[in-house]
């Protein structure tokens, strides 16, 4: 089991100075860097201060000069916003400039906040058939000399200026939750990324279950590696995951609030929530994430990723965008690194 750190800025005030919350974001990928992670993932997204991210491939770039040994990865960069040819010859520049250390991390995306001002009109259905799309033409203009007559993008023979660094270019990831994403990963030789999001190990399992039906379904293909997403906490007390359980809370009810696109929205905040909105999510609460993230002192959180090891998972991504203070997330992350990693070596 590999460890990695997913990471954005989270902005939930106009009191947060970004700058300061960008250090902060270098300083948690230093730590991680330093302690012997394996990568570090962070993600694309437009208009919100939520998760300040409006170009993965910048903050990876920045990394590459700050950090000695970790992968970069984009988790994920949104395939609708991207051209094949844009994303080829960007992703094979990025791959230069960090030294051949770039993963590829590609989703449909989900925010329809994002959709309706990139590209209104937009659905799931749609924002799935560009990943499909996108993702094999990526490969073909790496290799060069490519054509391309698809459904969402047509252009003659092109060849990706500049090539990766890295054979073959950057290790492809599709972000999959239905079957047929895992099939179509799969089948395209690529890695898989999965969150169970604010759910149970029960969704971990049936993942798992997902991506093994897709290997099976495509025995030709040597198994691609998967990697699980997800909050988690290393706690110095049960006092402590306590509190982390509601700060993770109030977290999951912001992003839902995002998701469903319904909230006022100003200057990229969301209107609050109140705390009566909060005590009556109708499935997000404390209790709910104690029990379902990865949170507790470091025996509970060994066990509990031993218990996903043993599922077939290749790496772990400790998902610390949580709206905590950074001393606290800080604190978190070194416990893991201390406490927890070691016993996976």
């Amino acid at each position: 089991m590999k460890f990695s750190l997913f990471i954005h800025m989270e902005r939930v005030s106009a009191e947060d100075d970004q700058k300061r919350l960008y250090d902060e974001m270098i300083e948690l990928c230093r730590i991680a860097d330093e302690g012997g992670m394996h990568a570090i993932w962070t993600g694309e997204h437009h208009g919100m201060n939520f998760t300040i991210a409006p170009n993965p491939l910048l903050n990876l770039v920045d990394l590459a000069r700050r950090t000695k040994n970790v992968r970069l990865g984009t988790g994920t960069v949104i395939a609708p916003f991207w051209h094949p040819i844009r994303l080829a010859g960007e992703a094979a520049m990025a791959d230069i400039i960090m030294d051949g250390r770039l993963d590829l991390g590609i989703a449909r995306g989900a925010y329809s906040f994002e959709y309706e001002r990139l590209l209104p009109g937009l659905d799931a259905w749609g924002a799935g058939g560009r990943m499909r799309e996108l993702v094999p033409a990526v490969k073909a203009l790496w290799a060069g000399d490519y054509e391309h007559a698809g459904e969402y993008w047509q252009f003659p023979k092109t060849t990706a200026s500049p090539k990766p660094l890295q054979a073959d270019g950057p290790p492809i990831w599709v972000a999959a939750r239905d079957p047929n994403s895992h099939e179509f990963a799969v089948s395209q030789g690529c890695n898989v990324q999965v969150t169970p999001l604010h759910l149970g190990d029960e969704e971990v399992v049936s993942l798992m279950e997902r991506f093994n039906a897709a290997c099976a379904a495509n025995p030709t293909v040597p198994r691609p590696k998967i990697m699980v997403l997800r909050h988690a906490y290393v706690a110095d007390s049960e006092a402590d995951a306590q509190l982390a359980a509601q700060e993770i809370n109030r977290f999951y009810c912001y992003f839902g609030a995002w998701f469903k696109n319904e909230r006022p929205i100003s200057q990229g905040l969301i209107q609050e929530l109140t705390e009566a909105e909060i005590a009556a999510h109708p499935f997000y609460s404390a209790e709910a994430m104690r029990k379902n993230q990865i949170i507790g002192e470091a025996p509970e959180v060994i066990e509990r990723i031993k218990g996903y090891e043993a599922l077939g998972y290749d790496e772990f991504s400790f998902w610390i965008d949580t709206g905590m203070s950074f001393e606290r997330k800080k604190a978190s992350l070194e416990r893991l690194i201390r406490d927890v990693m070691p016993a996976f070596a």
